[in-house]
C-alpha cells in the first residue's frame, strides 16, 4: 500500500533467501493481488584485468538515497497500477554469489508488475546515491562502475 512515510531501504550485509521468503509469505493474506514480480541483485564474480570479484562492499548517502527511493517509488505508484512496493539494499560487505538487491512489487493484474519492476530497477540504478567497491581475491580493490 502507498504510504507517504519514507522507508528505509537498507539491510546490513547480504539479503538472505529467509528475508525474501519471509516477504513473499506475508503477501498471502494480501488476496486482491493476482501477481508479484521480483527482482535479485547479485553479487557477480566478474573478472576484472585478470583479478576475480570475492565481494562487494556497499556504501551510500543513507539520508538522500531514502529520499531518492521514496521518489522513485511515489513515481513508480502513480505510473502503475500496483499494490505493493517494497525495496532492499545491502550495506556493507556482500560476498559474490549473495544477494544485494531485492525489488518486489504486486498488483492485481500481471503486466503491471512486469513493466514496473524493470522501471523500478532502471530508476534505481541510474539515480541512488548507493556506491560500490569490489573487492578481489587478492584483497586489493576498486570502486565498482554501474552497468
Amino acid at each position: 500500500m502507498k504510504s507517504e512515510k519514507i522507508k528505509n531501504i537498507f539491510v546490513q550485509g547480504a539479503i538472505t533467501p529467509e528475508f525474501i521468503a519471509n516477504s513473499i509469505a506475508k503477501h498471502q493474506v494480501k488476496t486482491q493481488i493476482g501477481a508479484h514480480d521480483i527482482f535479485l541483485g547479485q553479487v557477480r564474480a566478474d573478472n576484472v584485468d585478470g583479478k576475480i570479484v570475492s565481494a562487494i562492499e556497499y556504501t551510500a548517502h543513507e539520508e538522500m538515497a531514502n529520499q531518492v527511493l521514496h521518489e522513485i517509488r511515489e513515481a513508480t505508484f502513480e505510473k502503475f497500477n500496483l499494490t505493493c512496493m517494497h525495496i532492499y539494499h545491502s550495506l556493507g560487505s556482500v560476498a559474490s554469489g549473495e544477494i544485494c538487491l531485492f525489488v518486489f512489487v504486486s498488483s492485481p493484474r500481471r503486466k503491471e508488475v512486469f513493466q514496473a519492476i524493470e522501471h523500478l530497477v532502471e530508476e534505481i540504478k541510474a539515480k541512488a546515491p548507493i556506491y560500490g567497491k569490489e573487492i578481489f581475491e587478492d584483497e586489493s580493490h576498486q570502486w565498482k562502475l554501474n552497468s
